[in-house]
């Protein structure tokens, strides 16, 4: 089973749901699984304040193990200040060792996000994230116009990957645009990444 492992940090569930239809995307596939993983929230060391180990709920934290066995890797932020989100980011400036050997190159990549405004960044984010995946050598996995919603959308989806516009106060649910988007872009890489096995 070719296994997809779909990486996200989220703060108010916005970015996790996205992440969910994501991997029903993945599972729409036949030899495909998704693997959810999140990341622990960045303190200011003053704070005192721990992670626990071990997520009160949803999945589990990401390992190295997790990167090393995985056919493909989805990752997901929601946006701050048009960018990704600094647990994310404080995530990925550990992965040197899998950098130096080469633990994700030649695998596919692609990216997702979530906003509380329109224009509050989305496609920069996304780049964000597509940055490091570039440097580990990832082959990098879009949403193309043959997906009719990337012209119609009125809200979150871009080529450079899903998104939803969450609205200020999270208010906005999946929309039928950004749920077609999110599962095409599972769908896609999954489809890709066993091509590539072949």
């Amino acid at each position: 089973m070719t296994e997809i492992l779909i990486l996200y940090y989220s703060r108010h569930g916005a970015t996790a749901e996205l992440a969910r239809q994501i991997a029903r995307g993945v599972g729409e596939i036949d030899g495909a699984s998704a693997r959810l993983r999140t990341v622990p929230a960045v303190r200011p060391i003053h704070d005192g304040a721990t992670e626990p180990a071990i997520p009160d709920d949803g999945p589990p934290f990401c390992t190295r193990d997790d990167l090393a066995t995985c056919s493909a890797l989805i990752l997901g932020s929601p946006t701050r200040f048009g960018q990704m989100a600094a647990p994310l980011k404080y995530f990925l400036d550990g992965t040197s060792n899998e950098w130096l050997s080469g633990t994700l190159a030649g695998k596919p990549g692609a990216a997702f996000t979530s906003t509380s405004t329109l224009h509050g960044g989305q496609e920069s984010t996304l780049l964000s994230m597509l940055l490091p995946l570039l440097h580990h050598g990832m082959l990098i996995v879009g949403l193309p116009f043959t997906e009719p919603a990337v012209s119609s959308t009125r809200s979150g989806g871009t080529p450079y990957g899903a998104s939803h516009l969450a609205g200020t106060r999270g208010e906005r649910e999946i929309d039928a645009d950004e749920r077609a988007l999110a599962r095409a872009l599972g769908r896609r890489v999954a489809d890709i990444t066993l091509r590539l096995a072949r």
